[in-house]
């Protein structure tokens, strides 16, 4: 299941751009918790211990028992923002969840093992689904979704109905969609002989240009045939 870490976090009175440059300088990070009956709270917590909490964690999807004045509340990371530049965290949507009350989130798929048709085959693993929208209780989350694909062939595929999904745990995803599936190695063919020629383009025939001397040559005995046809008149 998503891990489950306690976090301090303080309400926060002032909003707007001068007061988030504030919570800045301060070495604090905006945020928001909303959800289950109540309405939309803002926050704010140590950018410190935000980021000592996403560090550490196996996914995307954590559990948080966040201390606010004193009182205890279940929560789930539900956006993070970081600046455009850099991996500085702007702000945090926190969704308040009871412990006995279904959660829909997205879990990352992991394929672990080699399949057979890559390992011994050449062929290609392919992963279609990256991650799988389920529906279960909080304590049920899991970080990722391990999905044995090492006894796939060349051609075997794995779909969503074929993977086991946390207990009690359900997906509106369609049940016939392939997640994992091993494609042949791609071969490539020897171009033909003619298809070489073709490419190369048709064989251009230059007429020989005469020797600088042979040329010369025949330019004076051109010269040479006016007079001798005076001299034998």
């Amino acid at each position: 299941m998503a891990k489950q870490v306690k976090l301090t976090a303080e309400r926060r009175t002032d909003t707007g751009r001068s007061a988030v440059r504030k919570l800045k300088a301060m070495g604090v990070v905006p945020a928001v918790i909303y959800g289950a009956k109540d309405t939309a709270e803002p926050l704010q917590v140590s950018r410190r211990d935000i980021n000592a909490m996403l560090s550490h964690a196996a996914g995307e999807n954590i559990l948080v028992e966040l201390e606010i004045a004193g009182k205890s509340r279940l929560a789930l990371v539900q956006e993070v923002q970081h600046a455009p530049l850099g991996s500085a965290i702007l702000h945090v949507d926190f969704h308040a969840v009871s412990m006995d009350e279904m959660i829909q989130a997205e879990v990352p798929l992991e394929p672990t093992g080699t399949a057979n048709g890559v390992k011994n085959m050449g062929g290609l693993l392919e992963q279609n689904l990256r991650s799988l929208a389920i529906e279960c209780l909080p304590r049920d989350l899991p970080d990722v979704i391990s999905v044995d694909v090492s006894a796939l062939d060349i051609g075997d595929a794995i779909h969503v109905r074929e993977i086991q999904l946390p207990s009690g745990g359900t997906t509106r995803v369609q049940a016939d969609l392939t997640a994992f599936s091993v494609l042949a190695p791609t071969v490539e063919e020897e171009p033909v002989a003619a298809e070489v020629e073709a490419a190369a383009g048709p064989e251009v025939i230059r007429e020989k240009k005469e020797e600088p001397e042979a040329a010369a040559a025949t330019g004076a005995k051109e010269k040479a045939a006016p007079k001798e046809k005076e001299q034998r008149k």
